[in-house]
């Protein structure tokens, strides 16, 4: 028979502390990373990238672009190369991120993927991606379809963020944008504001919460940060509930 977990019995009455504790919120703008996947000069997921971000300052937010030109692919230089620097420093300044890839072979871009693997789960005692918000976005060439923000999902899961449920495929991407590289009015760019909004309203409520969202028992029991009286209550429910 395994080991009864111990938990904390006063987990719920931590919930209600946790939502009452509203004078410790943060004042400051939201602060939003925005990643996208090609270096073509005219690319189409950086043009949506910087189309999300034109909207989240307009909701009062404040964005950085992380630019991937020149950055190695991983693991052929060590973390101290400048570009590898400034991606993880950006990470972690942010308290939500945008990740916007192309849809090459049915996938996402190698671009894209070589940023999020320079993004490590843990950098000494900080955890540059966990418990921040996530909005995932793609851009196609062809049809409607779904497999790079399924990945993206897939990869925010991975890094322990929280990604809001909406999110943006903007299909022909060549025909939603103009000669000034901004995006034509349609449904695609109210969807991207919807995403948008979503993506704010997801930070402004969980960001003074993260540390208490992704607290983990495992992780709290692993580093003994779970008190003796509680264990021994656990084991005393144990031999209550064992079977007769």
């Amino acid at each position: 028979m395994s080991e009864f977990p111990a938990l904390d019995p006063n987990f719920l009455a931590k919930i209600d502390e946790a939502r009452l504790e509203v004078d410790a919120r943060a004042a400051h703008s939201p602060r939003i990373l925005l990643l996208y996947g090609s270096l073509r000069e005219r690319s189409f997921s950086r043009l949506l990238v910087e189309e999300a971000a034109r909207i989240l300052q307009a909701l009062g937010c404040e964005t950085r672009i992380f630019d991937p030109r020149d950055l190695p692919l991983p693991d052929a230089t060590g973390p101290d190369h400048p570009k590898v620097q400034e991606l993880r420093a950006l990470c972690q300044w942010s308290e939500g991120q945008v990740w916007c890839s192309p849809e090459r072979h049915g996938a996402i871009t190698g671009i894209i993927k070589a940023q999020i693997d320079w993004i490590p789960l843990e950098i000494g005692s900080v955890r540059p991606t966990q418990g921040k918000t996530l909005a995932v976005m793609q851009v196609s060439g062809g049809s409607q379809s779904f497999n790079a923000v399924n990945t993206l999902r897939l990869l925010g899961r991975w890094m322990r963020m929280i990604t809001i449920p909406n999110q943006s495929s903007v299909a022909m991407a060549f025909r939603e944008f103009d000669d000034n590289d901004r995006m034509l009015p349609s449904s695609y760019y109210d969807r991207l504001v919807d995403v948008m909004e979503e993506l704010v309203k997801f930070t402004l409520l969980t960001r003074d919460r993260a540390d208490y969202l992704v607290d983990r028992y495992s992780e709290r029991k692993a580093q003994g940060r779970i008190p003796e009286h509680v264990a021994l209550a656990a084991e005393a429910m144990k031999h209550e509930t064992a079977p007769r």
